[in-house]
């Protein structure tokens, strides 16, 4: 198989603190130093969320605008995915970044239980979110955590909803949701082949899966993600060192499969993304 595969690192997330990882970017220095050596191991995308002084999440827009002005300067043509997700903030507060105008941002479509909450999407605020994204031209990479979130995602596409290529994003793993489970995996692909021939499709796992759904991923021709949002680990006894470990582990998995890792301009070309000036 031919086709370039493109890693998305995951660099922090809402949940995993200092105490769980120290290698975990909290401060947008930090942020940008961990992104620039996971862009240097492959990784194309950076999926981002920020964080507040005392590592809670946050959805400031100011602080935002500080991360991507860093990633363009030290991670030149790197796509930059800001995330919408519901840890970070309450309704319309998660999509403030959007006027920033990243690449891409993340959108959930649908609601599912978490490990402690139900994480709540209601249609409204997916549609708001969804309007946003087609203003400020920024591309949905669509989290889907369930079946009917990929079905609502092909739905929204085709009904001139979602800005630009769709790109639907599997997550597995979490407590809860949607299990690591192979044969709802290879479903999962199949009905995007079926469905949505001409979209792009991502996989991530979450803590122990991630290893397993990077492996999947690439066989299956897909695309995926790793970092230390998902996963602070590398073994059960080993704490990764920095999310450009876990890119380089995936790196290596595109080896074994020999698919090559998708260059910055590759990973835009399939993603229909504009070139930066």
């Amino acid at each position: 198989m031919t086709k370039p595969c493109i890693l998305c690192v995951s660099i922090t997330g809402s949940l995993p603190t200092k105490e769980n990882n120290p290698a975990v970017p909290i401060t947008v220095e930090e942020q940008i130093e961990s992104t620039h050596e996971a862009f240097e191991a492959g990784a194309t995308i950076c999926h981002a969320h920020v964080r507040n002084d005392d590592q809670t999440p946050s959805s400031d827009p100011e602080k935002f605008a500080r991360l991507k002005e860093g990633l363009m300067k030290h991670c030149p043509g790197m796509i930059i995915q800001f995330s919408t997700g519901g840890r970070s903030g309450a309704g319309q507060a998660r999509g403030g970044m959007l006027a920033l105008a990243p690449d891409m941002a993340s959108l959930s479509v649908g609601s599912n239980n978490f490990p402690t909450r139900v994480y709540e999407n209601p249609p409204q605020l997916v549609d708001w979110l969804a309007q946003e994204m087609r203003t400020h031209k920024v591309m949905p990479e669509v989290e889907a955590f369930d079946l009917s979130h990929i079905l609502q995602a092909i739905k929204m596409h085709k009904d001139g909803k979602l800005y630009g290529q769709l790109y639907v994003q599997f997550v597995m793993g979490v407590k809860n949701a949607m299990p690591c489970d192979k044969e709802v995996f290879d479903y999962y692909v199949k009905t995007m082949k079926d469905r949505a021939p001409d979209a792009e499709w991502c996989a991530a796992g979450i803590g122990a899966a991630q290893l397993t759904m990077n492996e999947w991923a690439i066989a299956a021709g897909g695309h995926t993600r790793a970092g230390l949002e998902d996963n602070v680990r590398l073994d059960r006894n080993t704490l990764a060192p920095s999310n450009a470990a876990l890119i380089k582990r995936a790196a290596d998995l595109c080896g074994k499969y020999e698919r090559p890792v998708a260059t910055w301009q590759q990973a835009r070309e399939i993603l229909g993304l504009r070139m930066p000036a």
